[in-house]
């Protein structure tokens, strides 16, 4: 009979020493905290998205963020305002200065030209008679001046308002005032007119009658002449605005009677566009 054969478990399987090692490196436990390498110390750069910084602020600054947007969102519009009306304005200018410029290529405007030809003077008595006769010497002169006004531009004419005033000084004291003509000037046009100053009730002290005496005897007597014109230019068919004209005059006079000569004069000319 044949012998009855037994099973038997299987041999383990075989482990070589490459297979150990390698499982023993990958059951081998993980280091603990405590033994991770240490960062060295320095600066470093945290990326942090755009939109979080900007789009999200944090909940304790969620009011100042609402009032600044709404600060913003006011000022743009009065910015966009005032940008707009300086930008107009630059326009204007600019149109202003290029209208003016044609304007004067063609009509060339040249300014008017005043002078005083003739002064006829009364009722200054200075003899020594009348000036001893009291400290203070009351008088009321008058004055008869001869204007030349002459217009040399060719396409431009002069409208003389009223509410001029012509004046005439002497060490400060208005000695007499006036007024002018009311009258248009064309163009090319030379206009001579005589307008009467008057004074009344005038004191000299007797420093100014022994001063007046003595420019007299040496036939030098300055005067001061000042004279406002409200006036209009015609520039074509169009009219301007009102401007006072200026005209201040140093004259020196030969004598105070009415067959005064004018020894020298010299006149300033100026306007006021407003």
């Amino acid at each position: 009979m044949a012998d009855r054969v037994h099973p038997r478990d299987s041999p383990p399987p075989r482990i070589d020493d490459t297979s150990s090692e390698t499982s023993e490196t990958t059951l081998k436990p993980a280091t603990p905290d405590s033994e991770k390498p240490v960062p060295p110390p320095g600066t470093y750069v945290i990326h942090i998205p755009k939109d979080q910084v900007y789009r999200v602020p944090p909940p304790e600054n969620a009011r100042r963020y609402k009032d600044l947007a709404s600060r913003k969102s006011h000022r743009r519009p009065c910015c966009l305002c005032v940008c707009w009306i300086f930008g107009l304005l630059a326009v204007f200018l600019i149109l202003l200065g290029i209208t003016a410029g044609i304007l004067y290529l063609v009509f060339k405007p040249e300014s008017p030209n005043y002078s005083i030809d003739t002064i006829a003077i009364s009722g200054l008595n200075l003899t020594a008679a009348a000036v001893a006769t009291t400290s203070v010497l009351t008088v009321s002169p008058e004055f008869d001046v001869t204007v030349r006004a002459d217009n040399p531009n060719d396409k431009i004419g002069i409208y003389y308002r009223k509410d001029s005033s012509v004046e005439i000084y002497y060490a400060d004291v208005r000695m007499c005032n006036g007024v002018l003509p009311v009258f248009y000037q064309p163009s090319n046009n030379i206009t001579v007119f005589k307008t009467a100053l008057k004074g009344s009730g005038i004191e000299l002290t007797s420093t100014m009658r022994n001063s007046l005496v003595q420019e007299q005897n040496l036939g030098a007597v300055p005067l001061q002449l000042k004279l406002r014109a409200p006036v209009k230019i015609k520039v074509g068919s169009v009219k301007t605005w009102t401007i006072t004209v200026k005209v201040d005059c140093d004259i020196t006079v030969d004598k105070l009677t009415a067959a005064a000569k004018i020894v020298s004069k010299d006149c300033d000319y100026g306007v006021n566009l407003w």
